[in-house]
């Protein structure tokens, strides 16, 4: 076993293992090597030594089960009018199935987060994905068919739950593939596809609906989820790392210890005494050379999840608290900007919902240029301080974000004077190609910073940030219409762009602090262990 790398992003410590599974055990060979880092332990058929091909159908697996839910939210804008006409119900009532869609994919992550790390992800995170599809189909298929508006916002309540679960995991699934170098890129990709819905969705839609009436769309939501559902059940492999996951961790040494402690009992019993001192502190994984030993192999089960732990754990930590917050504001900046746009083009340039559509095509394209040519430059960054420092930490990947974090509010800026003045929509849409760049150009980023800086923690960390921005999107979804209506579109983005702004200096605060914070809290966790 070689030494833990020098290019480590984490001062967490765990059990210096090497594991070998059989049928019925796993052979533990402890040494007294310097301990490994949770993102460079080795695994027996590591998946981020698999082909790119492979790692790159798991990508498409989880991305393509991501635009569900960005689809899901949008899809049945073009639709409202004839919704309120055939249900019937009211404009407030038709507003509330999207506050409360989005509000409940943010919070629900947060239990299949949980759910994930039972047993390893490999036999529930499958099940996780198999079990919240097919809960997302039956909500779609009830929508469809609803016949009065209590229904429906009850199921799509139901179809927000199992829209949220691929949301929630998919990053800590592509945390188990690739390594941080290359993780900015790989997150950008995932990203483009739920940053697809806001836009796209509108298209889409006004196509279906035009076609099929309102329940169209959410017969496609049902037959792309049947799609989905089939590829997680047929062809999910097997992408969890367990020395990743601190649940893991905690239990393996548990375990051990309690083999050690009746050990100990035996030989008292037999008559033997223990050794004078033992220096097996597995707490401090200070461990001699040990001729090894078998141990029961480690299966997680419900009752050693403790979902509400590791959620202390990482919201006790200022760092997280900044970029969760900033996250979040980011992405419901893209909400509030797409419903609030929608309304504008559809009272003052009176463009039916096909047009409104195609015009916010235009933030579409710039959240996919933004998204992939911002987790490119993010690597890029990471990879060339590496060379040149020798290591790194998740700070050094939020360097990459200083130009957007300038060009964002000023772009939001921009737009809120040049669709207050309703200017040509040429204008429109080239504003709205630069905010939906500037915001996505930094949010990759900041979501590969969080996925970084939790190793171990993964999932649950992003399942966080799911409910931050979940959250954060339902207060300015609420917020939003009133601000529009009583102070026009100008004042209303200029203060979003003044929130973008605010939440620009908390990613710069992190970017210069985040690392004395994260050390002090490592210590202070390691104290509270011992």
């Amino acid at each position: 076993m070689k030494p833990a790398q020098t290019d480590s992003t984490t001062t967490n410590s765990n059990i210096d293992l090497g594991t070998k599974s059989n049928e019925d055990a796993a052979t533990i060979i402890v040494d007294e090597s310097p301990a490994f880092d949770i993102e460079h332990m080795p695994v027996a058929d590591d998946p981020r030594k698999w082909s790119n091909f492979r790692k790159n159908f798991v990508l498409l697996q989880v991305s393509f089960g991501t635009m569900i839910a960005g689809l899901s939210s949008n899809i049945q804008t073009p639709a409202i009018g004839e919704m309120e006409a055939d249900l019937p119900a009211t404009a407030a009532q038709i507003s509330l199935t999207l506050s409360l869609f989005i509000l409940l994919q943010g919070v629900v992550p947060l239990f299949w987060s949980s759910i994930s790390e039972v047993k390893g992800r490999r036999a529930y995170q499958q099940l996780v994905y198999i079990v919240s599809m097919a809960i997302y189909i039956v909500g779609s298929t009830v929508v469809a068919t609803s016949k009065n508006i209590q229904i429906l916002i009850g199921f799509r309540c139901l179809q927000a739950a199992g829209s949220s679960a691929v949301m929630s995991i998919g990053a800590a699934t592509l945390a188990d593939i690739y390594d941080p170098v290359e993780r900015g890129t790989k997150m950008g990709i995932y990203y483009i596809a739920p940053l697809l819905g806001p836009s796209v969705g509108s298209i889409l839609g006004g196509v279906l609906t035009t076609a099929f009436t309102w329940r169209g769309p959410f017969w496609f939501l049902t037959i792309m989820g049947g799609v989905v559902f089939m590829s997680f059940l047929l062809f999910f492999p097997d992408t969890f790392r367990h020395e990743r996951s601190l649940t893991y961790q905690n239990v393996m040494k548990a375990r051990l210890r309690e083999s050690k402690a009746k050990d100990s009992f035996a030989e008292e019993k037999a008559g033997r005494e223990s050794p004078a001192h033992d220096e097996h502190d597995l707490e401090k994984q200070e461990i001699p050379v040990v001729a090894p030993e078998v141990v029961p192999e480690i299966k997680l089960g419900l009752t050693d999840v403790n979902p509400f732990k590791p959620m202390a754990i990482i919201l006790s930590r200022k760092y997280n608290l900044c970029m969760l917050s900033a996250s979040g504001l980011y992405f419901a900046f893209a909400f509030v900007l797409v419903y609030t746009t929608s309304r504008t083009l559809d009272t003052y340039y009176h463009l039916n919902p096909l047009k409104i559509g195609f015009v916010l095509v235009a933030y579409g394209v710039g959240t996919i240029f933004g998204s992939v040519l911002g987790g490119r430059w993010s690597d890029y960054q990471l990879s060339s301080i590496k060379s040149k420092e020798g290591s790194v930490t998740p700070e050094m990947r939020l360097k990459s974000t200083v130009h957007g974090l300038v060009i964002f509010p000023l772009c939001v800026l921009g737009y809120a004077w040049v669709i207050q003045e309703r200017v040509n929509l040429a204008g429109v849409c080239a504003m709205l190609f630069a905010c939906g760049f500037a915001s996505i150009f930094v949010y990759t980023s900041t979501l590969a910073y969080i996925v970084d800086s939790n190793v171990g923690r993964s999932s649950t960390a992003v399942a966080l940030n799911s409910f931050f921005r979940g959250t954060l999107a339902f207060i300015f979804e609420e917020i939003a219409v009133p601000m529009q209506d009583g102070l026009g579109d100008g004042w209303m983005y200029t203060i979003i762009a003044f929130i973008m702004g605010i939440s620009g200096v908390c990613t710069v605060v992190v970017m210069f602090k985040g690392e004395q914070w994260r050390r002090e809290a490592e210590v202070k966790q390691l104290a509270t262990e011992e």
